[in-house]
Formats: structure tokens, C-alpha cells, sequence
């Protein structure tokens, strides 16, 4: 038979022929599913070389498996499936075409529509049009702001810029290997167990589910860095991983078979998933409501409770001279989360006010009771022998504390009221401003938006 090189979706012809610039070395891959020796130029179909392959006679389509070459690098769409109609005289002539003359012609019809389209000047934008989401305003349009502290959040954000090669970590491999306690390993490797998956999930939800419905671009900008620096975080659990030379394959699949670690992802995926329908309608009243739900319960809980006090274990060891670098790394990104939280609960509260949103308080106590069953049971697993200086009454305590402060700058009643601090300590880790020697560690001191109030 005679391949159509030009066309791999053109029907072959009944006679042999080798393609002339064919490697003889090199394998061929055909639509039969029958294996074919290296270096050999005969093609074979199986049954009747006129039969498309993979036909399903009880439904109007069927699917032809394109041929594929080990030296065809440039091949469109090789070894995928295409989904056809069957072969009609007007499928045939497509399938004759070459398929860059067929992107150009579609290419030159749409020009030709759009040509054809008269300009008409549009009027400018007014501010008082731009809405958080359901807006009116240019989305590609990022002034006049009506949101300039979304602006101010992007501008300090680029000022606290940072990396995880900018930190020492030299120590931490000796203090890991030859100073830590078993217990101690333990809580350290599951921290970072835990952070791993959750830093990717909290950059989905920003990336996927959440700048794709904002109209306002100046919020999109600083959404957008947000994603960024979740990436970096992830990066930096990385780093830490390599550093110390964990495990990385056991380091990250302990999501997978630690139910209290699994327990906490798959609260935040059910939340994820809820928003990234397709099928979503933020005009809708139950749309919206999921929808705000959701973004309450990522800036709120899971980065503003769940993130900053999972840190507070591994500061705890810094407070004791132990993982220093690694602390300082969480540091750095505890800053990060600070400010995530700080704006998402005020874009939640922003499109409460807008779009004149009353959550149900039923909806609110599940999520504040879910949460902290969570975390009970995590707080449980990762300190069943408390460390110097930190136990599993201090952790549930302290998520209790920090879930009040959330739920106030959420506008919210307090879900667990006469909650203690158990870590007073804990703010430092986010306020301070550390004093370093200029010869020891490369300055990443943050420039502003280390101290954020909450009250």
C-alpha cells in the first residue's frame, strides 16, 4: 500500500512503498496493532487494508488511530486519537488536504470575519463599573482602579522577594542526621509531608478555580503572584527534601497513607472541586454561596489556620537552636501566607458587601467544626510523644486561638470562644525583622508586609 506522508489521516492505497527518507533504523508505528521489526519498511494492516481501524458499528463515529514514526518528530498530533464521522465524499476531500493548508484557510476565514466587522470606538471605563466578580468593567483593562489596595498587595508583594538557595541549610543536615530525637524526625518529616501537597492544592485553587471568575484585573495581578509564590513554596519543601536528603518518593506519597494527613487534602479537594465546575454560575444564588464558602474556607482556614499553625512545630525547634535553616525557609513563606490570607478574606468580604451574600450559619459551624476535627486528629498523629517545648494540647489550642482572630477578620461570630494562646511566640515568626551577619547568609530580609495586624 502507498502511505499519504503529507496526511496521515488520508486512506492508504493498495500497493507497497517505502517512504524514501525513512531511517531503516528506525521503528515504524501503524494503525494495526501488531508488532513491527526495527529497520523494516513493510507496513501491515490487519484483516482488509481498506477497513478504517477501531470501528464501532453501533455508533455513527468511529475512531482512526493515526500512524506515527519514530523519526517524525514534526508529525501533527501523532499517535493520538481522532475522533471522525464516516468516510463521505466531503470527509474524504478534507482528508486529501494537507493539514496546514486547512489551518490556513480556517486561519484566513476568521480574519476575513473579523476584517469584515466595522471599528467602533468604545466608551472609556468607569471605575464604578469594575465588581469583584458578575463585573462590567475591561478585564484586560487594569485603570482606573477601584481596588488600589489589591494594587498595594501586588507592589509589596514583589518587594518581599525571595528564593530557597538564598538560605543555609548545612546545619540542618547535621542537626537531622546526629542532634534530633526519633520524635523529633518524625514531626519534622511529616510537616513537610503535609506542606507539600498543600502548598500545590492552594496554588490550584488560586490559578483554577478563583482568578478565572474575578473581573477586576488589579485583583487577578496580585492573584497571579500569588500563584507564583505558592509555586516557590512548594520549591523550597523541595530544597528542604534534597537538602537533608529524605526520601522524596516516601516524603511525598505519606498523603496518600497517613489518613490524618489524607483527611486534611481531601476537605480542601471536596472544596476545590465544588468551584472548578464547569457547569458553575456565580449569578446563581447556590453558585455563589459555594463559591464564597470556598474562598472563605482556603484564605481562612487552610492558609490562615491550617498553613500558619502547621509551621509552628519546626519553630519550635528553631527556638532550641534545631532546623534552623529550615525554619528560616518557613519563615519567609510564613510571610507569604500572612498576606494570602489578609486578601482573600478581603476580597470574601468585598463580595459579600457586593453581591449582598449571607452565608448560612449552619454552613459556617460545619466548616469551623470539620476544620478542627482535622486538625485534632493531625495534631494527634504528628505529636504522639510531645517535643521539648511543644505538645499536641499546644497545637489544637493554638488552631482554636487563630481560628477566633480568622473568623473575626471574616466578619464572622468566634466558632470556639475563650480560646487561649498557647504560642504567643508564634507572631514573632511572621513580625519580626531578624538581624543577620553580612559574612554568614545572603540578606532576604523582607522590605514591608512582615508586620500585618489582624484585630
Amino acid at each position: 500500500m502507498t502511505l499519504n506522508w503529507d496526511n496521515p489521516l488520508a486512506l492508504p492505497n493498495t500497493s507497497v512503498q517505502s517512504r524514501p527518507e525513512l531511517d531503516r533504523n528506525k521503528s515504524v508505528t501503524l494503525i494495526t496493532d501488531k508488532a513491527v521489526d526495527q529497520g523494516e519498511a513493510v507496513e501491515q494492516v490487519e484483516k482488509n487494508n481498506t477497513e478504517p481501524s477501531l470501528e464501532y458499528p453501533a455508533s455513527d463515529t468511529h475512531f482512526v488511530q493515526s500512524l506515527t514514526f519514530g523519526d517524525s518528530a514534526n508529525d501533527s498530533d501523532s499517535g493520538s486519537q481522532r475522533r471522525a464521522t464516516h468516510p463521505t465524499q466531503e470527509t474524504t476531500s478534507l482528508a486529501q488536504t494537507p493539514p496546514a493548508t486547512l489551518k490556513a484557510s480556517l486561519s484566513a476565514r476568521r480574519r476575513e470575519v473579523g476584517e469584515q466587522q466595522p471599528f467602533t470606538p468604545m466608551k472609556p471605563i468607569n471605575s464604578e463599573d469594575k465588581r469583584v466578580i458578575n463585573g462590567l468593567g475591561d478585564i484586560n483593562q487594569l485603570a482606573p482602579f477601584k481596588y488600589p489596595w489589591a494594587w498595594e498587595f501586588f507592589i509589596n508583594a514583589n518587594k518581599n522577594h525571595w528564593t530557597p538557595l538564598d538560605i543555609n541549610m548545612a546545619q540542618d543536615v547535621s542537626d537531622y542526621h546526629h542532634k534530633l530525637k526519633p520524635e523529633e524526625r518524625h514531626v519534622y518529616e511529616n510537616v513537610l509531608a503535609y506542606l507539600t501537597t498543600s502548598d500545590i492544592l492552594a496554588m490550584r485553587n488560586i490559578g483554577l478555580a478563583v482568578m478565572e471568575k474575578m473581573t477586576a484585573p488589579e485583583l487577578q495581578i496580585y492573584q497571579a503572584r500569588q500563584v507564583y509564590e505558592e509555586a516557590l513554596h512548594t520549591w523550597t519543601y523541595q530544597h528542604c527534601i534534597e537538602t537533608i536528603g529524605l526520601d522524596q518518593s516516601e516524603i511525598y506519597n505519606r498523603y496518600r497513607v497517613v489518613p490524618e494527613i489524607n483527611q486534611k487534602i481531601q476537605i480542601a479537594n471536596r472544596r476545590l472541586n465544588a468551584v472548578m465546575r464547569s457547569d458553575i454560575d456565580l449569578r446563581q444564588p447556590d453558585d455563589l454561596q459555594e463559591f464564597v464558602l470556598s474562598y472563605a474556607f482556603f484564605s481562612g482556614i487552610f492558609e490562615g489556620c491550617w498553613f500558619y499553625n502547621g509551621f509552628s512545630p519546626v519553630f519550635a525547634l528553631q527556638r532550641r537552636g534545631l532546623m534552623k535553616g529550615t525554619a528560616e525557609q518557613l519563615q519567609y513563606i510564613m510571610r507569604d501566607e500572612v498576606m494570602h490570607c489578609s486578601f482573600g478574606i478581603r476580597v470574601v468580604r468585598q463580595i459579600m458587601q457586593e453581591e449582598n451574600v449571607i452565608l448560612d450559619p449552619r454552613d459556617i459551624r460545619d466548616m469551623w467544626d470539620e476544620a478542627e476535627a482535622a486538625e485534632v486528629a493531625y495534631s494527634k498523629f504528628l505529636l504522639p510523644t510531645p517535643i521539648l517545648g511543644y505538645s499536641q494540647q499546644d497545637h489544637h489550642e493554638q488552631f482554636r486561638f487563630i481560628a477566633n482572630r480568622r473568623a473575626r477578620s471574616l466578619g464572622m461570630e468566634e466558632p470556639f470562644p475563650g480560646a487561649k494562646n498557647a504560642l504567643p511566640w508564634l507572631d514573632e515568626q511572621s513580625n519580626m525583622r531578624k538581624e543577620k551577619n553580612f559574612f554568614e547568609t545572603r540578606v532576604t530580609e523582607y522590605q514591608t508586609g512582615g508586620a500585618l495586624k489582624w484585630e
